[in-house]
């Protein structure tokens, strides 16, 4: 059921010109529409010019008995007029649109919310965000447990707080932004199922204008460095006090969430909402250390050292990749056992055998062709460079405590000619729709990576668990 949202934005506009639009050569909804803003304003104060009257006209094509609404509100002074004569069979969730001027400013959405490491974090309740031009608006089926939020609860990466957690999403396009693209509104129509990359790009900075999504200036100036969008505000407020709350990501951990359009892709019906939620960080973040960092070929041989969700996914897409040795590392049989299942040809417990002696016996004494580590410690990172053959390649993709430092073997470095590659993730825009295509193909499996799923109420104890070592690949929380 398709919409043709029209906005206007009138400034500094006299009574008489409102009156001028109902009767000038605009199509008769939207005359209607001046008329009705003309009445309004002639019943209120006088409009400065720093005020805006908004004009929101929704119209519903596929349905004989639904014809317009049209809201009025005048500056901040809350003069609002609804007149929705559509009929009782069609309202807003069966239309699908939810238009910024029709949401009642007073809604509430539940979100999972970190004030300070020394406390858990908790569900509270904030506003329904509202988009700007750009970017939309999500009704949020699920979110992945990840261990980047696990570090900000922890206090490990410092970042702005009070804020919304969670950066793996999938949902459903309930609103667009004002003045939103036109391509954008066609590939994200309202209804449309959709996940979110945890990477946002900005699309126009120097490198997102290179392609190199995975390192937009403007992520990483505002939304990392300040919990903001790319306008320096977050989305995100407390109900009634109206405290500003900023976002991890999109803050995906909520009812709602607004994510930049390029930073989603959409989401085949035949892919479930909670599995698919992984393909927005764990499979994201291993798809661009396989593709972009550690470039796999066919015949390669791999180790990962640490095999979570991350290091889970890691393996499927080597496998998909064409290499032939792919070792797991860890320290829990639970978690090698199932790498197994996820492709690994060889599995190490780094408890019971030298890790890198082991590597080296499974490849005839070289050592691998590329070694991952995707936990963020001291002690992985070393085992990763002494794990690689003389020109190999280090990828180094597990975020660590912030100041965490690695050892690095100078002089092997310089005459073996190591890389070491950091990897923070994929490129939104080019990768997350091949992604999405490996998942629905069947190449990549997302079942046997997601291990335990939590219900919204039960988010503080997804991320205990998380610490405590409890959950095997990834979680995942539903949010319905």
């Amino acid at each position: 059921m398709g919409f043709t949202p029209v906005i206007l934005r009138l400034t500094g506009i006299s009574t008489k010109a409102v009156q001028r639009l109902s009767t000038s050569g605009a199509s008769t909804a939207v005359a209607t529409a001046g008329a009705r803003l003309a009445t309004a304003c002639s019943s209120a104060r006088s409009v400065t010019r720093k005020e805006q009257i908004p004009i929101v006209f929704d119209r519903c094509y596929s349905s004989s008995s639904c014809y317009s609404t049209i809201s009025l509100g005048v500056g901040h002074h809350g003069v609002d007029k609804h007149d929705d004569r559509s009929s009782s069979s069609c309202n807003l969730s069966e239309r699908g649109s939810v238009a910024g001027y029709h949401v009642n400013p007073s809604s509430s959405m539940r979100a999972v919310v970190f004030r300070e490491s020394s406390k858990p974090v908790s569900l509270e309740y904030l506003q329904i965000p509202r988009p700007k031009s750009g970017e939309v608006l999500i009704k949020t089926k699920a979110c992945g447990v990840c261990h980047s939020d696990l570090h900000v609860i922890k206090g490990e990466i410092p970042f702005s707080a009070p804020c919304v957690i969670g950066h793996e999403i999938t949902g459903e396009v309930v609103e667009h932004g004002p003045l939103t693209d036109r391509k954008i509104t066609d590939r994200f129509p309202i209804g449309s199922h959709v996940v979110g990359a945890f990477i946002m790009p900005c699309g126009s900075c120097f490198y997102c204008s290179k392609g190199h999504d995975d390192l937009c200036e403007d992520f990483f100036a505002y939304n990392r460095a300040k919990g903001t969008l790319y306008d320096g505000e977050t989305r995100l407020f407390l109900h009634g006090s109206r405290e500003p709350v900023y976002m991890y990501s999109m803050g995906g951990l909520a009812e709602y969430c607004i994510v930049p359009a390029n930073a989603l892709a959409n989401l085949p019906s035949s892919l479930p909402y909670t599995e698919s939620a992984i393909l927005g960080c764990a499979v994201f973040t291993a798809y661009g250390a396989m593709t972009h960092a550690a470039e796999v070929h066919p015949g390669d041989s791999i180790a990962v050292v640490g095999i979570g969700g991350v290091g889970s996914s890691c393996l499927q897409i080597a496998r998909a990749f064409g290499a032939s040795d792919i070792i797991a590392v860890d320290i829990h049989d639970e978690k090698l056992q199932k790498a197994k299942v996820l492709g690994a040809t060889h599995t190490v417990n780094a408890i019971k055998e030298d890790a890198v002696e082991k590597i080296k016996e499974i490849t005839g004494g070289m050592g691998v062709d590329i070694a991952v580590e995707a936990l963020g410690k001291p002690k992985t990172f070393l085992q990763c460079l002494q794990s690689v053959r003389d020109g190999g390649k280090a990828v180094m993709i597990g975020l660590a405590k912030a100041g965490s430092t690695g050892e690095i073997d100078i002089n092997r470095l310089v005459r073996r000619k190591i890389k070491v590659i950091g990897s923070y993730g994929a490129r939104a825009r080019q990768d997350l729709p091949k992604i999405v295509r490996l998942a629905e193909t069947g190449v990549f499996n997302l079942d046997t990576v997601v291990s335990q799923k939590y219900k919204f109420d039960e988010a503080v104890r997804a991320f205990q668990d998380l610490d405590q070592g409890k959950i095997v690949s990834r979680a995942v929380i539903e949010i319905d």
